[in-house]
């Protein structure tokens, strides 16, 4: 069973930038997919970006594109997610996903691990 506990998370201006973190443990160690995810009232939680347990492939949401990085250090069990150019639209609970069984990388439904969520809230 992988766990996570994300980091990272607070308050900012529109066009600042924040780090998220995502620690996972358990049985993280044998190579898994990690996304993030965000949530806003009124709104599905949306893919924001994935990253293949080789760093090799990664994927983004068309919202974030340009502005967020998602990376990793398979060493600390940690993936991370820069996030640049920051907008209100931004706002919201940021979730790390992990260990995808099955689904597109920036699907919900596959994941088998969510950590609890970091909020996000950019001012204007």
């Amino acid at each position: 069973q992988v766990e996570l506990v994300e980091s990272g998370g607070g308050s900012v201006q529109a066009g600042g930038s924040l780090r998220l973190s995502c620690v996972a443990s358990g049985h993280a160690d044998r190579g898994i997919y990690m996304a993030w995810f965000r949530w806003a009232p009124g709104s599905e939680r949306e893919g924001v970006a994935a990253i293949s347990p080789d760093g090799l492939k990664i994927y983004y949401g068309d919202s974030v594109k340009g502005r967020f990085i998602i990376s990793r250090d398979n060493a600390k069990n940690t993936a991370y997610l820069q996030m640049n150019s920051l907008s209100p639209e931004d706002t919201g609970i940021y979730y790390c996903a992990a260990d995808k069984k099955y689904g597109i990388p920036l699907g919900q439904q596959g994941y088998n691990a969510w950590g609890q969520g970091t909020q996000v809230t950019v001012s204007s």
